[in-house]
Formats: C-alpha cells, structure tokens, sequence
C-alpha cells in the first residue's frame, strides 16, 4: 500500500529569490527559512513522488489539468533571472492513475504536453507556482519523480472530494510514496499599496486560512464566505482545498511554520502530517449527499427555450434528425435573432456547453435547436450523449444580449456579465454566473486561456448580460 506521508503549503513570491529580489527577499526570511525546513522534512521522508499543486499552470473551469510529457522544466526569465530553472521528471505511471480514477468519478481531466499547450497558444513549462517551492527542494529534487497539475475552477465542495480521489489513488497506488505541495499566496490586499488594492477583508480571509490550516478544518474552507474570499483577493484556496482532500479520513497533525505579509501578499508555509486512515473520519459522502440533494430534481415546469433544447437533443439521439421547432417558442422569442449558449449538466455536473457569441442561424429557434445538439454531440471535452442519459439530463439556455467594450476588470461583474476576450482572429467568452467562478480575474483568466492569448498579450475585452432560461 502506497503512502501519503506529508502536505505542505507553500508560497510562490518571485521576490523571494535572491536572483530576482536582489536584496528585497530578506524581507520575507521567515518564509524562506520556513521553506527551507519544509525540504529539510521532505528530503528526511523520503519520497518517490512530489505531487504539486499550482494556481499557475493551465487552468480549466471544469477539468483537473495534469502534465504528461515525460519531463518538465521551466526558468525565472519572466522575472529576470533566466538562470533560475529546474527539470525534473515526470511520474507519468501515477498521473495515468490519477487520470483514470478522476474520470471514473464524473471530473474531466485534461492531458496537458507540448502538443496541447501550442493548441491553447500557452506553455506546458513549470510555471513560477512551481518553480519557486521546487526552488526551495532544489539540492534534493533530482531524487524523486514529479507530478504537476493546476488546480481546477470546480466549485469548493467538488475540490474537496477532487482531493479526496487523488489521495486515494496515492494509499492505492502500490509501494508509492508521495508528498502533496499545494503552491499558494493568501491574499493579495493587506495593506494600501498591494498588488489587487487594499481591503480590510485582506487580513480577515488570512487569518481565517491559517487557523483552518492550524486546526486541520477543512469544511470552514469549503463553507467559506464566497465575498470574503472575493474581497479578500487570494490564489491559494483552491489547491489548499484539493491538498485538504487528499487528507480526508486521516488524523492530521499541523504545524503552521510561518506568515508573513511586508509586501501586501500574505504568504503562509504550513505542513500537515498525517497517520491513521479510518474511513468512518471521512466527510465525503456527506458533501455528495449535500450535493446531490441540491441537484437531484429536473424542473418539472421548464421554460419554454429549454422544452426546445431538451426536445431538439432528445429527438435529434434517438432518431438521428433534426427536429424544425415551429410554435415552440413564444412569438416575441421566434422572431428575434441573437447568440445563444446551451448549458447541460448531469447530477450537477457538466456535460455539455456549445454556444454562438452573434447570431449564426435566421431565428433563435433554430439557434437554440443546433447549439443543444451540438452541446450533447460535439463538446470536444465529453463523449456524444447516449440514450440512457437523456432522462438524467438538465438543460439551461442563455440568450445574449449586445456586448459592449470595458477597459479595466472593475468594469466586470462575474455574477451579472459575462466576459469576450480578443487578440486578432483569437476570441474567448466565458458566461456569467458560473458555479466555481467567483472574481473577474478568474472568469478573464479562463477566457484567456479558451482564446490561446497570454496574459501579457494586448488583447480587448467586452462584457454582455443574457437572460438565462431553466
């Protein structure tokens, strides 16, 4: 039986390297040092496998992101120290593992190499939430095998069992040894002056991070307040969450090493230490439960845009033809034109988004009747929808309205807006108020990503309202 033998959080400050703070890194030594005694630990258990954690590398709204190629190296050029970098292999016998259990589990994953990434027109290197705790482990790192994915953008609760599968796979996996890194700063808003502004809720979401971590609480991170994180501006709760999962069922001991904030970035070095597994400790099925219960029920009174989109996918599976949707929608509906998403899940998760930012079709019916088809056959991330599903399905439609250009990321709204990017002939939209999405970072971010533009590319955004129709 393989063995989880420790998780550590562990900050990603550039800064903190001397090659590129050049003197500013002794601000923050406790960090450093605490970072240091971390890799000390490490190194003392052992391990076959570094299973790493990033907020920074390929990030999907809805699919766990693993690399695949055989090795991976990345350097700090970004942030002038070219000669700062770091290779390491891959455990890819583990991440198939992962893979496989992960989908088995209804979460998508996404095979991240060289190939992929020039698809998305990013990089499959080591990114700096990698580098830089991999900087820290840097005389030791050549002695064990790398398993590197970022987190994903899937509501709290599905992290937490996310986690919770990826430690199973590691007390399953054989006579394997892993140690978890989840790479994360706190927030981002501690004092006037920080990189995302200040707010008080700064200090209020770290300090309620670290006592969780202290405490081993994990549902008072799951529960968190989602406008505490949101004004609190942090990127590390989510691959906390995950490392947290990983740990269900154990008895946990923590240690918080230390925390620090000169710079407006808080950044916490904490270890987690587990021993015995009893699953009658395990909080899973009762967050499935919860879940579920949430989920369970199709409407019985759906919407009239969504009996179309239910009936054109149901008709269009079982017989292979497209159906023509005359009188089903209300007049003042039919006769208009305009984009249209259709959005279909199954026990609350998602099995199919295709949509049209301007109209393609001569109606909305006919709108609607193609983007439902293709949301059930040619999402490119889910196998075609089969007969036994169609019962199980649920179905909402949104029709958008004009979009209008922003200039700045205080002009979104990820509740009330959805977001299109542009650079050239690359474009990217991202719908609004999507469960796991909380900051317009994040739904510009995952925009970005769907366009194959870099986030230091000059590219133009715009913002749209839809109605949405369940």
């Amino acid at each position: 039986m393989g063995r989880l033998l420790a998780c550590y959080l562990m900050p990603h400050p550039p800064i903190i390297i001397p090659e590129v703070g050049r003197g500013e890194q002794r601000k923050i030594d406790a960090t450093a040092q605490s970072m240091e005694k971390c890799w000390e630990e490490i190194h003392k258990h052992q391990p076959d496998t570094i299973l790493l954690i990033t907020p920074h590398g390929i990030i999907f709204r809805d699919a766990l992101a693993i690399s695949f190629d055989a090795e991976l190296q990345g350097d700090l050029g970004r942030f002038g120290a070219m000669d700062v970098s770091i290779k390491m292999d891959i455990d890819t016998v583990l991440c198939r593992e992962i893979a496989s259990r992960v989908e088995n589990h209804g979460i998508s994953v996404a095979a991240v190499d060289k190939s992929m990434a020039r698809g998305y027109n990013v990089t499959a290197e080591l990114d700096h939430g990698a580098l830089i705790p991999l900087y820290f482990g840097r005389e030791y790192i050549n002695k064990y095998k790398l398993v590197h994915m970022s987190m994903a953008l899937l509501p709290y609760e599905r992290l937490y069992i996310l986690g919770s599968i990826i430690g199973g796979v590691i007390r399953d996996g054989g006579d394997k040894n892993v140690v978890i890194i989840a790479s994360g700063d706190l927030s981002h808003r501690l004092i006037p002056g920080a990189p995302a502004g200040y707010s008080p809720k700064g200090r209020e979401l770290d300090e309620t991070i670290v006592r969780s971590l202290r405490e081993f609480d994990a549902q008072a991170l799951i529960k968190i307040d989602k406008k505490l994180v949101d004004q609190g501006g942090e990127c590390g709760l989510r691959p906390i969450i995950m490392m947290m999962g990983a740990l269900d069922g154990y008895d946990v001991k923590s240690q918080v090493f230390s925390y620090e904030g000169p710079f407006g970035v808080g950044y916490c070095v904490a270890g987690l230490y587990p021993s015995q597994y009893d699953k009658d400790r395990s909080i899973i099925t009762k967050l499935e439960q919860n879940k579920l219960e949430e989920q369970k029920h199709i409407p019985r009174e759906e919407s009239p845009p969504v009996k179309l989109a239910r009936k054109a996918l149901e008709h269009y599976v079982r017989t292979g033809k497209v159906i023509s949707g005359v009188g089903m929608l209300p007049a003042e509906l039919a006769d208009q034109r305009a984009g249209v998403f259709v959005t279909i899940k199954k026990n609350g998760r998602l099995r199919g988004c295709i949509g049209t930012i301007h109209p393609y079709y001569e109606n909305i019916i006919q709108e609607i009747i193609h983007n439902a088809i293709s949301a059930g056959t040619n999402d490119p991330r889910f196998n075609p929808v089969s007969k036994g599903e169609l019962e199980k399905l649920v179905y909402s439609v949104d029709i958008l309205k004009t979009p209008e250009p922003v200039s700045s990321l205080e002009e979104l709204d990820v509740k009330k807006y959805g977001v299109i990017v542009r650079k050239g002939h690359r474009s990217g939209l991202l719908l609004p108020n999507l469960e796991g999405i909380d900051t317009p970072e994040e739904q510009v971010s995952i925009a970005l990503q769907k366009a194959g533009i870099g986030e230091d590319e000059n590219y133009s955004m715009e913002r749209f309202e839809v109605i949405r129709y369940y």
